[in-house]
């Protein structure tokens, strides 16, 4: 039997994006996801989120399902362009009405709000005038995060600034695959430093607005070991740790940009100076302003060759007929790799505080003829995980929260709606949502808060 401690948090999570549809009501502004998936080509069977889940309308329906299951906390995101439509400009009252409407209603069923401000959905007006490489954004954001933690402070304690600044920079800004859809390298490094300057600069703002505020921010990780013991691949395993977890972890906590991956890319041409030429005075010591807590989003663990220093997809192409050993996004799991970087952020950062801030799977196990969603391997994958974050506090590890990705079925960005994360399936032609045994048994585990 595997027991969590009583202050543990359990939860789970959702983006705004992802899951609230009405992309152009009440005062709704265009975002970037907006605009990118009318690209053609961008996604997968043309799919957007215009509609998504329609939580923007159902949300009452979708807090209920949580209540029902004894979920405590709920890991939301605000949409910008709701609040703010063109990023700067005037503020949209029917937008913080929402989120209004929305916190009033988890806190009548004792779900607990937690707030993230940004899961990638810059407004379209700001990405007119530069987007995240001009470093004009960072203050836009500071005014954001300012208008909506003094509107929903009073209620809302807990907050992130951002989610997964490396997605933001490197798969919109590098690769292509996200939105704005760039792949310029040099411009990545500098979207990736105004993320995180944003970041420290607005964590003053919403600690005076909020009493007893619990700020941090979200940073994914790729925990990765070399393919072989081969100086070659030990090597590209270094790089590819510096480039996909160091280039971020190391600046919040303090560190700076990590000296071999700062001369890495000077080497490649990213730039020509001996430091990076986007950082200006001050902007490390406001990127290190301490936090409560980090938020770690953990999936999957790689093995790193030479030749791979950048190189994060899956051999296995995402799909159904995926292996046994790996999810439908064909990423491998492996949660002892879990444990390892639990650890690892604990001794190397000397993090006192930290959540998991999303964990999860998709699996398409679909509706039986009685109406009910069998995914077992969810369970499966939950319970693996959720035992490698017990193996991490046993250690010494201050982890103190869990939430699970996702609570619908919903938009998967690039990949449309062939991926259902769930706990809660959702038909997107008609909207219906079915608990899946998944949410059961999670509501289970919260209940007796263990394992066994």
């Amino acid at each position: 039997m595997i027991r969590f401690p009583e202050e543990f948090v359990f939860g789970v999570a959702a983006s705004a994006y992802q899951i609230e549809g009405a992309w152009n009501e009440d005062g709704k502004g265009e975002s970037i996801w907006d605009r990118f998936v009318r690209e053609p080509g961008r996604i997968l069977n043309g799919d957007t989120g215009d509609v998504a889940c329609d939580h923007y309308h159902r949300y009452p329906e979708d807090v209920a399902v949580m209540a029902d299951a004894g979920i405590p906390a709920y890991s939301l995101t605000t949409a910008w362009t709701r609040i703010i439509p063109d990023g700067t400009g005037a503020v949209e009252p029917r937008g913080i009405a929402f989120y209004d409407r929305l916190v009033d209603e988890l806190l009548a069923h004792g779900i607990t709000p937690y707030v993230t401000l940004y899961h990638w959905d810059l407004p379209q007006g700001l990405q007119d005038r530069g987007g995240w490489a001009n470093r004009e954004t960072v203050a836009a954001f500071v005014r954001y995060a300012d208008v909506m933690s003094d509107a929903l402070g009073d209620r809302v304690k807990h907050w992130k600034t951002f989610n997964e600044p490396w997605v933001a920079a490197f798969a919109g800004h590098y690769f292509g695959d996200f939105a704005p859809g760039h792949t310029d390298f040099a411009e990545a490094l500098t979207v990736a430093h105004h993320l995180l300057l944003a970041h420290g600069r607005s964590v003053p703002t919403i600690r005076s607005n909020v009493a007893e505020s619990d700020i941090g921010i979200i940073l994914d990780c790729r925990p990765s070991a070399p393919a072989t013991a081969a100086p070659a691949d030990i090597a590209a395993n270094r790089y590819f740790d510096g480039f996909r977890n160091r280039w971020f972890f190391d600046p919040v906590f303090g560190k700076g940009y990590p000296r071999d991956m700062v001369d890495a890319y000077r080497e490649r041409g990213a730039y020509e100076t001996d430091e990076p030429p986007f950082v200006r005075p001050g902007d490390l010591e406001a990127i290190a302003t301490p936090c409560d807590f980090i938020g770690v989003n953990y999936y999957t663990a790689l093995s790193i060759g030479a030749g791979h220093e950048e190189d994060e997809k899956p051999e296995i192409k995402p799909g159904p007929n995926a292996p046994d050993g790996h999810t439908e996004m064909g990423w491998e799991i492996v949660p002892t790799a879990l444990t390892s970087f639990l650890k690892r952020i604990h001794d190397d950062y000397g993090a006192t505080d930290i959540r998991i801030t999303e964990n999860g799977a998709s699996f398409s196990d679909g509706p039986t003829t009685e109406g009910r969603i069998r995914d077992r391997r969810r369970i499966e994958y939950l319970w693996a995980h959720l035992e490698a974050v017990a193996d991490a506090i046993d250690a010494g590890v201050p982890v103190t929260g869990y939430f699970v990705w996702s609570i619908l079925d919903n938009f998967e960005w690039d990949l449309g709606y062939s991926q259902r994360f769930g706990l809660v399936w959702v038909d997107h032609a008609t909207g219906q949502r079915l608990p899946k045994d998944s949410l059961s048994w999670y509501g289970g585990v919260i209940a007796s808060r263990s394992l066994g």
